[in-house]
């Protein structure tokens, strides 16, 4: 009988189990980071108790487009994929391709054991200027020039919906470096010389990711919903004050400078909200930006409480040494440390991922740090809606380009004095300017318009009144043809509205800008910003004649 007995407990014991499996297999497991009602920290914790070091450590990689695929998605946990300049799908890709796309690689990363979605970057600084037809604003010179923050957040919301359009929730904009020197490369990516005009001018985060509601705390990151995006200021901190203009090169200045002159737009970006911080390939007086501790994790992350992710620039970790990739561990080791938490290798990601995971169980690099690193970038995903809402619909598409306008143009490319004259033109408009150019490729000792622009200036304005419009992303060399030209127009880089342009020109609105930066006689007077004691400028920061509308509304 007890024999008998053991059996019948034995069986009930094991009923009892299958029951409960059956149970368990019935109803899934309450995840509290997929529940969109729990607070974002509580989701966060969740989460990041639940990762390995592996699914860690792929969260904080970022590649190019090129270098991925779904199963790569899957297989690293790949945190984030970005395209870097010209990096597309197709040649000229529609919005739906590039909609396509993004989706295919969030399947793969959708198909991890926890599901984190990926977030896919792209630069977007004026514009959505990777995409195929989209609306390119004038850079951020010409807009400093507006001295217009609600311009600015139009612009960054057009932007985000184009952005949004293509399936990427997340832009490297605003640049809000504050050049210096206008020998610099990229001096157009920055709003004006003076750091007031910049903090100004970063109201375009608001529209790229939307206002802090009332009651909701300032200095957390903020997305409003799925038509804004994640915004990036950049690139932390002095790139705009190089010696020389020097792209990449050394800022040589004091703390009082730096906080006074090149630090004052991260403040209000942060209180605004921005997501995101990307750091500078420059250096502070010496030391490697992607390598500065102090400034990174003591004053941006310390003193400054942005809670939201720091990214490195393309390669950033590799250029810690000289030469580049000299000692990639210790790149790692330093940029990490440093308070890096998303890395855009953008390549050999592989090399990053075995360099770190034995810097973390060697104990060179805490799991504190890592969990730091992840928590943020997890934040910002969670607050993007992307663990709601991963996939990206066509509800947008016909959104790219739809901000932009055209203007039917007739020129005539190097006309001659004798042309001129025989014509009998009242007026002449002469267009001149620089060369295309990006970052260190624009960096120039003589700051020289273009060839035939000199005889040009010469032949046709010496021979009837004319207005010379100049297309640069800095102000160049001038003096030598003020005498001769009645009016002088600084149209900066106005992208795929060169119709803002005209309008002014022919009267339908006054010129209402001032001048962002200063405009100097001589290259010789470089660096000149206002303020200096040596100031003696052609132009003075600050001016611009105001005119008039001409035609009746």
């Amino acid at each position: 009988m007890k024999w008998v007995g053991r059996v019948w407990l034995l069986w009930v014991w094991i009923a009892v189990v299958l029951c409960s499996r059956r149970g368990a297999v019935g109803k899934e497991e309450y995840m509290k980071y997929k529940d969109p009602k729990q607070p974002v920290g509580v989701r966060v914790k969740d989460l990041l108790g639940r990762m390995s070091l592996e699914e860690k450590i792929g969260q904080m990689v970022q590649i190019d487009r090129i270098a991925a695929s779904p199963d790569i998605m899957k297989d690293y946990y790949i945190g984030s994929l970005l395209s870097g300049g010209g990096s597309t799908p197709l040649p000229r890709a529609t919005a739906a391709d590039w909609v396509n796309m993004v989706n295919d690689f969030q399947n793969g990363s959708l198909s991890t054991r926890l599901g984190i979605p990926m977030i896919y970057g792209i630069d977007a600084v004026h514009g959505h200027n990777n995409v195929y037809n989209a609306t390119i604003f004038p850079h951020n010179i010409g807009l400093g020039a507006t001295r217009d923050p609600e311009l600015l957040r139009r612009i960054g919301d057009a932007t985000a919906t184009e952005v949004r359009a293509t399936g990427i929730p997340y832009v490297f904009a605003p640049c809000i470096a504050v050049c210096r020197d206008p020998r610099w490369g990229r001096c157009y990516e920055s709003y004006s010389e003076d750091p007031q005009v910049v903090r100004e001018m970063t109201d375009i985060i608001l529209g790229l990711q939307g206002e802090i509601p009332n009651g909701l705390r300032k200095g957390v990151p903020y997305v409003a919903g799925k038509n804004k995006v994640a915004a990036c200021a950049k690139h932390f901190v002095g790139d705009g004050g190089t010696t020389k203009g020097i792209n990449e090169n050394n800022t040589l200045t004091s703390m009082h400078g730096l906080l006074s002159i090149h630090m004052p737009a991260y403040y209000d970006s942060i209180i605004k909200g921005v997501s995101t911080v990307m750091v500078s390939y420059s250096s502070w007086n010496g030391q490697k930006m992607h390598a500065n501790r102090e400034l990174i994790t003591g004053f941006l992350k310390g003193t400054l409480k942005f809670k939201g992710f720091v990214i490195s620039d393309w390669q950033g970790l590799d250029r810690i040494t000289s030469p580049p990739h000299s000692n990639y561990t210790y790149s790692v080791l330093a940029g990490v440390l440093a308070g890096i938490d998303m890395i855009m290798v953008p390549y050999n990601f592989t090399e990053f991922i075995n360099d770190l995971t034995y810097l973390v169980k060697n104990n060179f690099i805490s799991m504190d740090r890592i969990d730091d690193a992840v928590g943020r970038i997890l934040l910002v995903k969670f607050n993007l809606g992307l663990f709601e809402n991963p996939l990206a619909d066509l509800s947008l598409v016909n959104e790219v380009g739809s901000q932009c306008k055209t203007v039917s143009l007739v020129y005539l490319e190097n006309p001659d004095g004798q042309y001129v004259k025989s014509n009998d033109f009242s007026y002449a408009i002469v267009v001149v300017g620089e060369p295309p150019y990006t970052e260190t490729a624009g960096d120039s000792q003589t700051l020289t318009m273009v060839d035939p622009g000199p005889d040009i200036i010469n032949n046709v304005c010496g021979a009837v009144k004319c207005v010379v419009i100049v297309i640069s992303g800095r102000p160049i060399v001038m003096e030598p043809y003020m005498s001769t030209i009645d009016a002088l127009v600084a149209a900066w880089l106005p992208g795929t509205e060169g119709l803002g342009v005209t309008d002014v020109l022919f009267g339908d609105y006054g010129f209402t800008g001032k001048l962002p930066r200063t405009w100097f006689k001589t290259i010789d007077q470089l660096p000149l910003n206002v303020g200096d004691s040596h100031y003696d400028p052609l132009f003075p920061f600050g001016f611009g004649l105001t005119t008039k509308t001409m035609v009746a509304r």
